[in-house]
């Protein structure tokens, strides 16, 4: 029987969504259809969490609109940022094989959609289709570069330092969209997706000391903001006071 004209509309809403995901793209019509098939679409409202650490996996997910933050608490109760994931981006793929199910909180920073890939179709696919199995490893691999990075970043000893090296990276030529990226940088414009709050997570502060930090730079015109817009007027003078901070001159 012919599926009604709604469920047809949603299936290609879904496959839409799945191409545009660093994880799928480049598959065919019907690979994406098969996923869609399965992919169940939920709503977070800003700072709800779509899973605790240690919950058991149901599936991995993918971000359609809004930003998940993923975290981890120590036991002095400090959250620390892993990664911000946003549109496009895939999260949560290593808990399908894990025991100990989510390894880390998954929060909204934003009113967000998800797809949720559920686990057990999903790995029936991959037990068929082991190309996918190797895509999700690289998709893996990519956010494993990412924590990577960012735990260099928190090795830089001030909070003016991590900020001048996150403006720095994300200027001029830096971001350019680049998937994965908190910021995308036109010249030395660099567009915010998320709020302040956001950035000063993934920095690793809090948004009073991000703030203070913004507005000392700004005294100084290194840069400008307005609104969810950084601009940086000062590129050489900026990489220039991240090569003294680091000790480098």
């Amino acid at each position: 029987m012919t599926p009604p004209r709604s469920a047809e509309l949603k299936i290609i809403g879904l496959v839409s969504s799945l191409r545009c995901s660093q994880l799928f793209a480049g598959l065919s019509p019907d690979d994406l259809a098969t996923i869609a098939s399965f992919a169940v679409t939920r709503t977070v409202a800003k700072d709800d969490y779509l899973f605790h650490e240690h919950e058991p996996s149901v599936g991995f997910y993918i971000v359609q609109t809004g930003a998940i933050n993923v975290h981890r608490v120590s036991a002095a109760g400090k959250e620390q940022v892993i990664h911000v994931f946003r549109a496009g981006e895939s999260l949560a793929e290593a808990a399908l094989a894990s025991p100990t199910g989510y390894p880390a909180n998954a929060r909204a920073v934003e009113n967000s959609t998800v797809l949720l890939i559920p686990k057990a179709p999903v790995l029936a696919l991959l037990a068929q289709r082991p190309d996918l199995a190797l895509r999700m490893l690289g998709s893996m691999s990519s956010h494993l570069r990412v924590l990577v990075g960012m735990l260099d970043d928190l090795t830089l000893k001030d909070v003016e330092t991590r900020l001048v090296n996150w403006l720095v990276k994300h200027s001029r030529g830096q971001a350019g969209g680049a998937p994965g990226t908190p910021g995308k940088s036109a010249g030395n414009v660099i567009q915010l997706p998320g709020t302040k709050r956001v950035l000063a997570a993934e920095l690793g502060t809090s948004s009073e000391t991000l703030s203070r930090t913004l507005a000392k730079l700004r005294a100084q015109k290194l840069i400008a903001v307005s609104g969810k817009s950084i601009t940086v007027l000062q590129p050489a003078a900026l990489a220039a006071i991240l090569r003294r901070n680091l000790g480098e001159t």
